[in-house]
């Protein structure tokens, strides 16, 4: 009986020291954090949505760290193989990802055998945008407003083309969902990433898409595409004049955000850190004004809040991509 209890306390000191151990290893790589540039992987392309917001951000994170935060594209598979690559990145603050539906709640239901999990793989840090998608259509057509698009494709069939950053995008299902709920069709036309689709758009070879506005809003603006209505439950005044999708077709509702993780085992205080740094940043005026420019609002939210986000937005996105008859591959 001794013996085991003595086995018992030697097993407990030894556990306790070894936490101990690690509690402290932790917290000194957390006191000179950073102390070389911080990766942000963007698992989308470059003209994306979440690739615009992610520079904005990654210019002024970068001056609040102390340290260069530079940007990696690692595009393809709608997020997955940059997601992938997150997962297995090593967990020490120096890769930080800027995360978005396409790969936390779409790639989850069109994927089998995905290569990670976005609920358990990543330790969720805080939102910092959330955007509408706008639908945008090439200047030269006489559509207006959400009734004319449907007018004017009932009139064609067959003959109007739906861009979108291919399929299973969040401008394809998104896309998908207006004219099931609108009751009109238009040909799908899937690209390699959303600024293959914008563009499509502008030189007319594509006649409308509904993609993040961050991707197209500089375009519109500058007289490339015309803004035809927003994805919002309700106007926004980042976007006075453009009216909802939803005043058209009711009840319509379809948005993007973007968010920040970084690999799951990451120290607790280098997590707390850059949590820090990035509320800090979204604070500054010319940080929350660029993102406005790009037609997104700074939003935060706790970690909890983050990951709740996402399992809600996994089991929505499964009805959408139900409806859309895509194949899970």
């Amino acid at each position: 009986m001794r013996t085991t209890l003595k086995l018992l306390i030697t097993a407990t000191i030894t556990l306790a020291s070894f936490l101990f151990a690690h509690a402290a290893a932790a917290a000194d790589a957390a006191s000179d954090y950073p102390k070389r540039p911080v990766r942000m992987l963007l698992p989308n392309a470059p003209g994306s949505s979440n690739d615009t917001l992610g520079r904005v951000l990654s210019a002024k994170l970068g001056e609040v760290l102390g340290q260069q935060v530079f940007i990696e594209n690692q595009a393809g598979a709608g997020g997955l193989i940059g997601m992938e690559m997150a997962k297995n990145a090593s967990p020490d603050g120096y890769t930080i990802v800027s995360a978005s539906p396409s790969g936390m709640s779409i790639a989850p239901n069109l994927r089998q055998r995905l290569p990670y999990d976005p609920l358990n793989d990543f330790q969720f840090i805080s939102l910092y945008a959330v955007l509408p998608n706008l639908l945008v259509v090439t200047p030269s057509l006489p559509i207006k407003t959400v009734q004319d698009l449907i007018e004017y494709s009932k009139a064609r069939p067959g003959q109007v083309n739906m861009a979108s950053a291919g399929p299973g995008s969040q401008s394809h299902l998104a896309g998908v969902m207006m004219q099931i709920m609108g009751n009109f069709s238009s040909v799908h036309i899937p690209y390699k990433g959303g600024g293959a689709s914008v563009v499509s758009v502008m030189a007319g070879e594509s006649h409308w898409t509904i993609t993040p506005a961050s991707s197209v809003v500089g375009h519109v603006r500058s007289g490339k595409l015309r803004a035809v209505a927003h994805s919002l439950p309700q106007r926004s005044s980042l976007l006075a004049d453009v009216p909802t999708v939803g005043e058209t077709i009711k009840g319509f509702s379809y948005s993007a955000w973007n968010g920040i993780v970084v690999p799951k085992a990451t120290p607790a205080p280098i997590v707390e850190k850059i949590r820090a740094a990035l509320l800090k940043t979204l604070r500054l005026p010319e940080v929350k004004d660029a993102l406005n420019r790009q037609g997104a609002e700074v939003v935060t939210n706790t970690a909890e809040e983050f990951r709740n986000l996402v399992q809600a937005e996994i089991e929505n996105t499964a009805k959408v991509v139900k409806a859309s008859g895509l194949k899970v591959e």
